[in-house]
């Protein structure tokens, strides 16, 4: 008997969101628009940087679908996330967010080592840059999966973050191949367009034979395809998935639902903060399919999800946006 709707895996970060200047980042050699993986040393410099400026900071648990997983919970899934925290600060604070989320989160006993955290800087355009420090969670495993919520769960959501490691990639191929053993729907954010690229071998080793759901954008689809054109990406994706979602910023989302393509248009948006975006999309498709919509009613809902979230700073939405967007 099914007791999750969705079981998502990923990095437990705690997020720190924070408005930035285009010369910060020039002036600390950060590469803007992309998420770097960096060291605690790195990390701490960037934000004793920012403290000295005063601007102000904003913490909250985050992590592609830990964002994902709690939009569909507050929408009105029932949902479990598994990562891996610390015993510390951070380790306490991504725990009891999820809970006021209303999100089960299973994580093997926590150890000394350090929470993971993401500095998120959003810049006056409303694009966001991440400088990353996995922490613990870069030691995810096995036993950082329920399984019992696994098999008992109707869809397993992965982040593609997850595979930018061998170990973490073993893991997560042997919780796909027993979620397919038990009927549990696969579903496969590409995350970034980095991840998409460099580790397009280590994403392949986990979607083996095909699964039932891929998110991505059009970067990360034009990567993970290595071809040129949304066309050529979207034909190309049907080799590993039944179904795909491809957002593609203003020009909306292009959907497939295993036998049509759908072209979904973008909704109007004064962008402020763009961090999360993709997250909440996932995330309110996934309700939606769960809620027995079709692919289209759930795209237009994803869209409408996504726009509402952008004019907002931060990755989460309030209670009453999700009973606004459920009304549509």
């Amino acid at each position: 008997m099914t007791t999750q709707q969705i079981y998502a895996v990923g990095a437990a970060l705690v997020d720190t969101e924070v408005s930035v200047s285009d010369a910060f980042l020039k002036n600390h050699s950060i590469d803007k628009g992309v998420m770097t993986l960096v060291d605690q040393s790195r990390q701490a410099e960037l934000l004793g940087a920012l403290n000295s400026d005063g601007s102000k900071l904003s913490r909250h648990s985050g992590g592609s679908a830990c964002n994902s997983v709690v939009a569909a919970a507050q929408l009105g899934a029932k949902g479990c996330f598994g990562g891996k925290v610390a015993n510390d600060e951070d380790g306490i604070l991504f725990a009891a967010d999820l809970a006021r989320a209303n999100v089960q989160f299973y994580s093997a006993k926590a150890d000394s080592r350090v929470t993971g955290k993401c500095l998120v800087m959003v810049t006056d355009d409303a694009e966001r840059t991440m400088s990353t420090y996995l922490g613990v969670s870069d030691a995810f495993s096995d036993s950082e999966i329920d399984h019992n919520a696994l098999v008992n769960s109707e869809w397993f959501y992965i982040e593609g973050y997850l595979q930018t490691d061998e170990a973490r990639t073993a893991v997560i191929k042997s919780a796909v191949e027993k979620a397919k053993q038990h009927g549990v729907k696969v579903a496969l954010s590409l995350s970034d367009p980095f991840v998409a690229q460099l580790f397009s071998d280590n994403l392949r080793v986990i979607i083996g034979e095909g699964i039932e759901l891929i998110f991505c954008n059009k970067d990360e689809a034009l990567a993970f395809t290595n071809t040129d054109n949304l066309d050529n990406a979207a034909d190309s994706l049907k080799r590993y998935a039944k179904t795909f979602a491809i957002t593609d910023g203003a020009n909306g989302a292009l959907i497939f639902d295993g036998h049509d393509f759908f072209k979904i248009p973008a909704v109007n948006a004064k962008a402020i903060d763009t961090n999360g975006a993709g997250d909440m999309f996932a995330g309110a498709f996934l309700y939606a399919i769960t809620s027995g919509k079709d692919y289209q009613w759930a795209a237009k809902l994803a869209n409408k999800a996504a726009a509402m979230v952008v004019e907002r700073f931060g990755p989460r939405l309030q209670a009453t946006d999700f009973d606004q967007l459920k009304s549509i």
